[in-house]
């Protein structure tokens, strides 16, 4: 099994505990990550969903298995608690068997870039609904999440790729792409105030990157609904790369490229991984 090498890695809402966790995807890229440091972005064990209900079977032990085997290895591994997982902030600043638990974290790039890292549910006061919409809207996610383990089942049995249901409905309700909008202004501007060079998070399962108000915006999304990862390589460039198929490049730094610059080059570790958005820079 080919290793995947990179400088750091980030995932975020793996929602371990649930049925709706990709665990044997997130598994596999675990189990392949050769990295210097590995960042869990909050909602990784879904402790808000194990007290109705639990699910947890042997792909999901297999990523806590993972994880700790990264840590023998010398990997530095931080926690970021989120709001799922929020009663292990009461551990911030405690390291469990070679596992430090922050409550964010400053990144700094290969290339000398500083970046702010939070789960990000502190913006929610800034950008949601009214409690009756924010309710209304939960329950809607969540039911799609239920339908999409069935059209996932079926997809399997006809051999066809995964593919996320509540991802397609979210992308194309209005309200969805307000709420994700807000979101990422919110973070981005908190990061501009702060001084950093751009923001890393999760929360919001919309696995994206850009630099449309002034710094670098990532997002990690989810192993629920996408099963995305966001990775530093080895010269400072950041790539969003998407698992399901294990191993799609899905964007590659947005940095401003002069005109008639070339496209980006991946360094030769990322290379075997099918570029699907990636043929041409960001601008």
């Amino acid at each position: 099994m080919s290793a995947f090498r990179c400088r750091a890695a980030f995932i975020s809402d793996t929602h371990l505990g649930t049925r709706q966790c990709r665990a044997a995807y997130l598994a596999d890229f675990l189990e392949r990550l050769d990295c210097e440091r590995l960042v869990l972005v909050g909602d990784i064990i879904d402790i808000q969903a194990m007290r109705r209900r639990i699910h947890w079977d042997g792909a999901q032990t297999a990523v806590i298995e993972q994880v700790f085997t990264l840590c023998r290895r010398g990997v530095e591994v931080i926690y970021i608690p989120g709001n799922h997982d929020a009663a292990l902030r009461a551990l911030v600043g405690a390291e469990v068997r070679g596992v430090r638990i922050l409550r964010d974290l400053e990144h700094l790039t290969a290339d000398g870039r500083r970046l702010l890292v939070s789960h990000g549910d502190e913006f929610d006061d800034k950008i949601r609904h009214g409690r009756i919409q924010h309710w209304l809207g939960d329950k809607g996610y969540h039911l799609l999440l239920w339908m999409n383990h069935f059209v996932g089942r079926a997809r399997r049995r006809l051999r066809r790729p995964y593919w996320s249901l509540s991802a397609w409905a979210k992308a194309r309700v209005g309200r969805a792409r307000d709420y994700i909008s807000r979101f990422e202004t919110a973070a981005s501007r908190t990061a501009l105030e702060r001084g950093y060079d751009g923001y890393i998070g999760g929360h919001i399962h919309k696995a994206t990157m850009h630099s449309d108000h002034g710094v670098i915006y990532c997002n990690t999304g989810d192993w629920v609904e996408h099963c995305t990862a966001l990775i530093e390589d080895h010269s400072g460039s950041l790539h969003l790369i998407h698992w399901s198929d294990h191993g799609r490049l899905a964007a590659s730094d947005p940095r401003p490229v002069a005109d008639g610059a070339r496209p980006i080059e991946l360094p030769p570790e990322l290379a075997w991984l099918r570029a699907t958005s990636t043929d041409r820079p960001f601008r």
